[in-house]
């Protein structure tokens, strides 16, 4: 025993060796977080936004459960350990529990009556708001039923010309087909079930004839203002005319309806399609003309001059300004980011304060997600904060503020020097959009920064102040050659994000990624701006992890939507489609999971048979051949000659309920087993099936029906 005891000690891990091991540690811990200290608090919105985050990844509400306990445990452990570490892991887990807490509350309170299956009835109710979607040639009417289904909110499309007349606050009645909130259709997909719950949208549907006018709008501060902002996106629409009126009325109203498909695809192609979104540019934009302006004319006055707080009397007109046109842009995320980002801005110097920080942008953030917590999981909340905080903390760097703050030197010098701070910010600011922009969209644009550098400025200084001088001068009937510069510079914008979209290399397509990818991502990401000193480059570890693990995850074989209607399968770089008749949005979503960017039928390709009612497909993949069989009508198929196919398939798919005898060899996708599991992925070479129930687990848009069910 000794002699063990001996040899240990002299390994040097007795435990006096240990325990100053642990000391030493200790000690370089204590000194690193002391180093760290200003940083905590940009960590308090971070551990807030992963309890909410664990709640949309864990499917049940005993992991729920288990999560919370675990952050309680955090936290007291925190409290019993004490120092500076200490507190911190008791901050974190208590703010972590609370986040969890939150967004789990949110999603019971906002529960609200919801279909459960098709239906084609009446509805009677007060309109709420109203879509025009000027681009598709529909407007969309949000309203609440009055009648057979009372508490239903609905959103219905109906085309241009039949609902022409409809206005937020009039009460209508009209004739839908609804149906349940759509689920994703495959996994992978768009999950609308998950934002209508947490808009209270129990049916969604199209509607038949013109909507009847029953009153006219009625008062309420929310349905007037709705209608003011119809009216001024109509009249800027009309004004400008073509596609760049529809880019103007975003512009000013954040309504992005009129906006054509096609240059929409554009503007995500070319990395500008945060122009689109009223966000920081424009509330900026907004917020700087009217304190500056305030305070020069303010300024003419002597006694003012002398007299008055220009500076803060400039601030409060300025944030009146701001709030005004936050929600008269429909108060969405990137709009309140930004409007909340201005108002703390203004306090700042109305202060004397440095106002743009990572604190700011840290503040802004935790007070949306108190408010609204299911805005982390939206592309919108993510890019609008991903994009300040890349801003802000690389203007944080010292080597950065150095090098770009402004000196004494030649003009060109100093146009120079400004440049290459548009160019690098927008390298940044494309980096960390990067992920964020594959892992909601599939796709993104490779030259965002150097068309950013033209579209900003332009936007900023020419489009805007153009258009804000329209409407200044629409009252007095000399508005006609201003509207038309302003759609000569955005022909300009357009042109840009096309010509820069088409430029070989520019969109990378990119597969479905896993969530933890996506996750180690952004942990990683957030490591490297909220950390100072050297050991913030610890966190390209698990960014380069993550971005790893999404390039090698494997591309599924056969993808199959939830009702079983459609089947594509992969092979050759191409999806093949089981049915020749097949929308954009089906070959949309099929070629955006795959990262495909080539569609064609089915029966066109060499490795299947098809007939009128089925196909018959041989996938092969490492040496091995996986057969399919898919019917593809409606068609009665005789026994005798089923059952037979059915036996000597793999895997069998079809959107009818198919009888026991059709025995596959491996799986039967028929509408027994898709109405319990949703849209499928397969992977054949490791035999692993997704489902879009698998991926919602028991959240409340996956299960709950609540309210009273049409009969």
């Amino acid at each position: 025993m000794s002699s063990i005891a001996s040899r240990w000690a002299q390994t040097g891990f007795s435990t006096v060796g240990a325990r100053a091991l642990w000391q030493r540690a200790r000690s370089l811990a204590d000194g690193w977080l002391t180093e760290q200290a200003p940083q905590f608090a940009l960590w308090l919105p971070v551990s807030l936004g992963l309890g909410v985050a664990l709640w949309f990844v864990l499917p049940s509400p005993g992991l729920w459960i288990a999560a919370l306990g675990a952050f309680g445990a955090i936290a007291a452990g925190g409290s019993a350990l004490g120092g500076r570490v200490g507190r911190l892991a008791l901050w974190f887990g208590l703010v972590a529990a609370i986040g969890l807490a939150l967004v789990w509350m949110r999603a019971e309170r906002v529960a609200a009556p919801r279909l459960d299956r098709p239906v084609t009835t009446s509805v009677t109710g007060k309109v709420e708001r109203v879509e025009r979607l000027v681009g598709r040639g529909v407007t969309r009417i949000t309203l609440v039923d009055e009648g057979e289904h009372p508490g239903l909110r609905v959103r219905v499309s109906f085309p241009d010309s039949d609902a022409a007349a409809v206005q937020s606050g009039a009460r209508i009645s009209l004739r839908a087909r609804l149906m349940p909130p759509a689920p994703a259709s495959v996994p992978g997909g768009y999950e609308f079930a998950r934002l209508a719950w947490f808009k209270g949208i129990g049916a969604t549907g199209r509607g038949f004839g013109e909507p009847r006018t029953l009153s006219p709008p009625s008062g309420g501060f929310w349905a007037w203002l709705d209608r003011v902002r119809g009216r001024l996106t109509a009249h800027v629409q009309i004004s400008v005319g073509d596609a760049e009126g529809g880019v103007a009325a975003s512009f000013v109203t954040g309504d992005q309806g009129g906006v054509p498909d096609d240059v929409a695809q554009a503007l995500r192609d070319s990395g500008l399609t945060h122009l689109l979104s009223i966000s920081g540019l424009h509330v900026t934009a907004v917020v700087g003309f009217v304190m500056i302006a305030t305070r020069r004319l303010l300024a003419l006055s002597m006694h003012a001059a002398t007299h008055w707080h220009l500076s803060l009397i400039g601030a409060i007109a300025a944030a009146g300004a701001g709030v005004g046109y936050s929600l008269l842009a429909g108060g969405e995320v990137p709009t309140v980011r930004s409007c909340i980002a201005a108002l703390l801005v203004l306090l700042g110097l109305a202060l004397g304060r440095e106002a743009i920080t990572l604190r700011l942008v840290a503040a802004g953030a935790f007070m949306i997600l108190l408010i609204l917590p299911e805005a982390l999981i939206g592309a919108s909340f993510q890019l609008s904060f991903a994009a300040v905080t890349a801003i802000v903390a690389l203007h944080e760097v010292p080597w950065v503020r150095e090098r770009l703050m402004r000196r004494e030197e030649p003009w060109w010098a100093a146009f120079l020097r400004l440049l290459a701070g548009l160019l690098l910010t927008g390298i940044v600011v494309e980096a960390a959009l990067a992920p964020i922009g594959l892992y909601h969209f599939n796709r993104m644009g490779a030259y965002g920064a150097f068309a950013n550098i033209i579209a900003i400025p332009l936007t900023t200084f020419v489009i805007m102040p153009l258009e804000a001088v329209a409407l200044l001068l629409d009252p007095l009937g000399l508005a006609g050659p201003v509207w038309l510069l302003v759609k000569w510079t955005l022909s300009l914008l357009i042109a840009l994000a096309e010509w820069t979209a088409t430029l070989p290399g520019g969109v990378t397509l990119a597969p479905a990624m896993p969530q933890a990818a996506f996750g180690l991502m952004v942990a990683g990401g957030l490591w490297l701006v909220l950390w100072r000193g050297w050991t913030r480059l610890a966190g390209v570890v698990p960014f380069m992890a993550g971005a790893m693990w999404a390039w090698v995850s494997p591309v599924p074989d056969i993808l199959i939507t939830g009702v079983g209607r459609h089947v594509g399968v992969v092979a050759n770089g191409k999806v093949h489609l089981l049915r020749t008749r097949t929308g954009d949005y089906v070959r949309d979503l099929m070629s955006g999971v795959t990262a495909a960017p080539d569609i064609m039928p089915l029966q066109d390709s060499r490795f299947a048979r098809c007939g009128r009612d089925s196909c018959v497909a041989d996938i092969w993949k490492h040496g091995r051949r996986l057969r399919l069989l898919a019917t593809r009508s409606s068609v009665f198929i005789d026994r005798r000659r089923f059952e037979p196919a059915c036996a000597d398939a793999d895997i069998v798919v079809s959107d009818r309920r198919l009888p026991y005898w059709c025995a596959p060899r491996w799986l039967k996708a028929d509408r027994t087993l898709l109405q319990r599991t949703g849209g499928l992925a397969i992977d054949t070479s490791t035999g692993v099936v997704r489902s879009v129930a698998e991926e919602n687990g028991r959240h409340p848009w996956a299960h709950r029906r609540i309210g009273r069910q049409p009969q």
